[in-house]
């Protein structure tokens, strides 16, 4: 009979350090604004590969999109977010939202945060905290290899040339401005937009990151990425710090969600630049054709 007890005084033992364990962990989760209920609100377009798409299943690890059903997210910005919600025990929420839309669903408290892409310039941290960076991309364009243009050593080679690039970018604003007598057309909504517009000969090229174009060379091989960068044919910036702001991709969160952001830094500083540009390649790999 003592033997007994000792059994169910042991299971009553365990059973308790276990309850206190779960209590724990919520605490900790309640301790950073909008997490209270452990689900990881993230907004990005799920239409800018190698970024993130949207696919109709689940294969190669994709996430379901919360506001439009049937529908699943992948790409390099969900592989990152499934690796913040791991470290932290975090249930992963994706929500497609249009590029516009993204900063002021943060400022609003629709979204936790954003890993869309976006890059860590002045105005966009202005408006919202940003943790990363998460990536670091150098600015390129893109066009066709059977355009005159295909040879271009810098900037200057593209002179006179029709052009566009993604709406609320640096590529569009500042930098393809930087081109001689450039006929810059409208902007595009999207990145896949953009694209097309170069596939069906509406623009000579476009201006974009290198793992923007890196997938969309993957997936046409008609197209070819003039990289100047590192050479006096690259698009100029004021300072080295203004160029920096504008190649390094960040994870905006509402401005002063000091925990949040610090959470998502933590997982992020335990990754180097080659863990990175592995995972890249991997979502490059996967995603569907443009």
């Amino acid at each position: 009979m003592k033997k007994i007890l000792s059994i169910i005084l042991a299971l009553t033992m365990l059973l308790s350090l276990t309850a206190c364990g779960k209590t724990e962990s919520k605490a900790a989760v309640s301790d950073i604004p909008g997490l209270e209920d452990g689900v990881f609100t993230v907004g990005m377009e799920c239409a800018y590969a190698p970024y993130n798409w949207t696919q109709t299943d689940d294969s190669n690890g994709a996430v379901p999109i919360s506001n439009v059903p049937g529908a699943y997210a992948n790409g390099y910005d969900v592989m990152i977010a499934k690796k913040i919600c791991e470290a932290n025990g975090w249930e992963l929420e994706i929500v497609s939202s249009a590029w516009d839309s993204l900063t002021p669903a943060v400022q609003s408290k629709t979204m936790d945060a954003n890993i869309a892409g976006q890059s860590m310039t002045a105005d966009r941290m202005a408006e919202v905290d940003m943790a990363g960076p998460y990536y670091y991309a150098t600015i390129v364009c893109v066009t066709t290899k059977d355009s005159p243009y295909a040879s271009a050593k810098s900037i200057a080679d593209l002179a006179g040339g029709k052009c566009t690039a993604q709406s609320g970018t640096i590529w569009y604003d500042s930098c393809l401005p930087q081109i001689e007598g450039v006929e810059l057309l409208a902007p595009a909504d999207t990145a896949p937009a953009m694209i097309m517009s170069l596939q069906t000969g509406t623009v000579d090229f476009i201006c974009t990151d290198m793992p923007t174009a890196m997938g969309a060379v993957a997936k046409d091989d008609s197209l070819v990425i003039l990289d100047f960068s590192g050479t006096d044919g690259d698009f100029q910036f004021a300072s080295e710090e203004e160029r920096a702001e504008n190649v390094n991709i960040g994870i905006s969160v509402l401005k002063g969600n000091t925990a949040l952001k610090d959470a998502i830094d933590a997982v992020l500083s335990q990754m180097t630049v080659e863990d990175f540009n592995a995972l890249m390649d991997e979502a490059i790999s996967v995603q569907p054709e443009i």
